[in-house]
């Protein structure tokens, strides 16, 4: 079996053992037939946002604030974000192009398939969407997750309405109709939470 590891992330506290890392790490890599892709390798700025005083924190001194940076790694974009308590977390959320990307793919094969039947449609609708929540379904997603299957709810409803030329299919119509065809429900798979709880 070969593992390939061609994408991953180093965190350093200080920023000069990061700058030596980057200046040796291509070095070392090309020893082994190895490189570093030069548009994808960077140095990003990712530390926690600090806040003034000692008090607690909720106001964030936007003079001394650090602005922190964001990155995309395997599809999620890694932001800094307050949690409900209103402590620094490091946030994931489904990255735009890739957002946009399945959305396309889903808007093409309903385009294709529109005159299929609906039990059909279904189907491989539910299959796509569940396909989706497994990758994408992570702790702090979960509004990404409900925005992108409301966009394919609308896009089936899109798709249906031009099956004909006659009257075409109303909001009231296809409500009843995802009553007796329902699509999977946002669901967050991969909990940290959840492992927390059951080690």
């Amino acid at each position: 079996m070969i593992r390939y590891a061609d994408d991953f992330v180093i965190v350093f506290a200080r920023e000069d053992d990061a700058k030596r890392v980057m200046e040796v790490l291509p070095k070392r890599l090309g020893k082994y037939g190895l490189s570093l892709h030069p548009e994808k390798t960077r140095l990003v700025q990712f530390q926690r946002p600090r806040f003034a005083g000692s008090g607690r924190a909720g106001r964030v001194d936007t003079e001394c604030r650090a602005r922190p940076g964001t990155f995309v790694l395997l599809g999620f974009t890694h932001l800094w974000g307050q949690s409900r308590r209103g402590r620094w977390v490091i946030q994931r959320k489904t990255a735009s192009d890739r957002f946009r990307r399945a959305l396309r793919a889903i808007n093409l094969w309903l385009r294709r398939h529109r005159h299929r039947s609906i039990a059909f449609q279904h189907r491989a609708l539910s299959q796509k969407l569940r396909g989706h929540w497994a990758y994408y379904g992570i702790t702090g997603n979960a509004r990404r997750l409900q925005v992108f299957g409301m966009e394919v709810r609308r896009l089936w409803h899109k798709w249906l309405n031009r099956r004909s030329q006659r009257g075409g299919m109303l909001w009231s119509r296809f409500a009843r109709l995802l009553e007796r065809y329902p699509l999977p429900r946002a669901v967050v798979v991969h909990s940290v939470y959840r492992r927390a709880a059951n080690p």
